[in-house]
């Protein structure tokens, strides 16, 4: 058995896996890359030809246009396809709509790349599914003991409680383009709330997009230049970036709201005048990273981005083989 570091491993343009010729997420152009999910850090344009769910490539041709690659090739959760000397399927990661852990079998050993992932659930996409493996390739974007994410239904009943004893105030919240403004539609739904909401124009593509695929998000208004100034009591979604620019001024008496993990840290919120911090993230926070981590049962864990050297040291203190890859050009666009 060819040990996995002999056939998967890091170079300066991503993750790469030698007897399939592919690269997983790959950060510049590549002739032949798997994909995991949308994000625009794991998915770029200029690819030869791109492997990943079909609600991933779809996400890609809205972002880039049908043009981002030569070839596009679907592959559905649960299915198998051969590449060269690597057997490839993919499953769901829990991330956002389309997410997928990269599973790969070749010379009597299996490595799980989970790109970004998170446990909680999350009703606008697929939940994570749990592989065995021998080596498990991991993100650790939250990967210090200081980050424990809160329910995220819980976080959205805060958001309508202020908005109710706050009817006269638009609450104005900022959430990522992809995946959390659309978990975010979908969980004030599932908790009654039935008024439109307002929607930046950054917005709106992705959020017709999740409809398109099936997502029932209920009544949704883009603003327009000619939309009126206040809105006061409703809910507005925009793009974090739009909370402190001169899109937000046009709403006088606004709650500055933000949904992220990172408003766990009350400094972040400070420094951004957010005046509601929503503990809502679309990643695993440090309990479920060590959970998931011990439950598959790699023999070695390969740390990809975010804090590698907290989540290395913890699991080398628990008796397990951890390294850190070092990858550079991940970003925490959806967190």
């Amino acid at each position: 058995m060819a040990a996995v570091e002999t056939w998967l491993y890091p170079t300066p343009c991503g993750l790469f896996c030698e007897p399939g010729g592919f690269y997983i997420d790959p950060l510049r152009p590549a002739e032949r890359a798997v994909v995991t999910h949308g994000h625009s850090d794991h998915a770029r344009p200029g690819h030869g030809a791109v492997l990943a769910t079909p609600e991933t490539l779809e996400i890609v041709r809205v972002r880039y246009g049908g043009g981002a690659a030569g070839i596009f090739q679907p592959l559905r959760y649960g299915e198998t396809v051969r590449i060269g000397a690597v057997d490839v399927r993919l499953v769901p990661a829990g991330h956002i709509l389309g997410s997928a852990q990269v599973v790969l079998e070749h010379a009597g050993q299996r490595a799980v790349i989970s790109g970004d992932y998170k446990r909680a659930p999350d009703p606008t996409c697929a939940p994570f599914e749990l592989i065995s493996c021998n080596v498990f390739v991991t993100e650790a974007t939250f990967a210090l003991p200081v980050f424990r994410h809160e329910p995220a239904e819980k976080e959205v009943l805060r958001l309508l409680e202020s908005i109710r004893r706050q009817p006269t105030r638009t609450h104005l919240l900022g959430v990522y383009g992809l995946g959390k403004c659309q978990r975010i539609l979908k969980l004030v739904r599932e908790a009654g709330y039935d008024r439109p909401v307002y929607l930046h124009g950054a917005l709106v593509g992705l959020t017709t997009l999740y409809q398109h695929l099936g997502q029932d998000l209920g009544e949704v208004r883009a603003i327009e230049p000619e939309t009126k100034a206040d809105l006061p009591g409703e809910l507005v979604l925009c793009p974090p970036s739009a909370l402190s620019d001169r899109w937000s001024r046009r709403f006088t008496d606004s709650v500055t709201a933000f949904a992220s993990g990172w408003m766990r840290v009350r400094g972040r919120a400070r420094q951004r005048g957010i005046e509601l911090p929503l503990v809502v993230s679309d990643h695993a926070d440090w309990s479920e990273l060590l959970d998931t981590i011990v439950a598959t049962g790699a023999e070695d864990v390969w740390v990809t981005h975010g804090r590698d050297d907290a989540l290395v040291h913890q699991l080398g203190l628990m008796g397990r083989r951890a390294r850190a890859l070092h990858l550079v050009g991940y970003e925490d666009e959806a967190d």
